[in-house]
């Protein structure tokens, strides 16, 4: 591992010292946005079968995989074909498509449909849901972390995210020759609370330093990255930042190995009141969004500015 690269924290330590634990990740969330956390319990067993599952997916027949588009749905569950997302501000779309499970079981309400399940591939739903209640699992244990971190209440956090818009994503970047001006992921913060993103087995993630050069990430096999979110940098004033990235093309070596990965978004609850929390206003620190917004509406605008609704 590089000098520059994002030292790991281990998830072991919030079972010894959850203080500790809190004072790592949130030290590594305050300088970077970013941080790798090592040891988690998501079942690697769980992670494969998962990952195995979406490339069947996305190995479907492009007619097939419409038939799961959901008209009106925003991209927020199901298909969303190949180079449809924009990235915020860019003039060309991300080399990627990507399908989403909303909550398991339980109908979304509000604006977002209902999950869409593929009939052709079999035990999706069944490893989609487990996996989804692992890696939520996790998210809330570091929710948990960065209220001791910012010193809030104990809950105001965890409780405003339980129960959430949250999205499992399985994205495919596929191979291509890469000679037009597209990229697979065009530079862009995420909309939600925090991302925690498992199975890139090919490189190419990078995030943008505070003094304007571009660090790869290269976590550790089985390691989750994990990023703050618009909604939450919103919340906490910028003292956890949300962190500029993108995905690049490969060189012509690895051009015709396609990219996987599974996010999971934790989002707040759809009626939670984004509003800065005082702790993250002092001096030096005067509070920057004086405008609350819910978690609905922000997400709303988010999605028509990346060219989803």
């Amino acid at each position: 591992m590089g000098a520059r690269a994002i030292e790991p924290v281990q998830f072991s330590l919030a079972e010894r010292d959850f203080a500790d634990f809190a004072a790592a990740l949130g030290a590594s969330f305050a300088r970077h946005g970013f941080a790798v956390v090592a040891g988690h319990p998501v079942s690697d067993a769980i992670a494969l079968s998962m990952l195995a599952r979406a490339k069947a997916l996305f190995a479907l027949p492009a007619e097939v995989k419409a038939r799961y588009h959901v008209p009106g749905g925003a991209g927020q569950r199901g298909y969303t074909p190949f180079a449809v997302e924009t990235a915020k501000g860019e003039a060309h779309p991300d080399l990627k498509e990507f399908w989403h499970v909303g909550r398991p079981g339980e109908p979304s309400g509000g604006s977002l449909p209902d999950n869409v399940w593929p009939s052709e591939v079999p035990q999706f739903e069944t490893f989609a849901s487990i996996l989804f209640g692992a890696m939520e699992y996790v998210a809330l244990i570091l929710m948990a972390a960065i209220e001791v971190y910012l010193g809030v209440a104990e809950g105001v956090l965890v409780s405003a995210a339980e129960g959430g818009s949250s999205v499992l994503r399985l994205l495919h970047y596929p191979p291509s020759d890469f000679t037009g001006a597209a990229v697979r992921a065009a530079p862009h913060e995420d909309i939600n609370a925090i991302t925690l993103l498992l199975g890139a087995e090919e490189a190419g993630l990078q995030i943008l330093e505070r003094h304007g050069g571009w660090l790869p990430i290269d976590p550790p096999p089985g390691a989750l990255v994990v990023n703050i979110g618009d909604m939450l940098a919103r919340l906490t004033n910028d003292v956890l930042p949300s962190t500029t990235h993108r995905v690049v093309n490969p060189g012509a070596k690895r051009a015709g190995v396609a990219r996987y990965s599974m996010p999971f978004f934790l989002h707040l609850r759809s009626g939670f009141l984004i509003e800065t929390l005082p702790e993250c206003v002092r001096e030096g620190r005067p509070n920057r969004y004086p405008a609350p917004i819910t978690a609905e509406a922000f997400l709303a605008r988010r999605l028509k500015e990346i060219g989803l609704a």
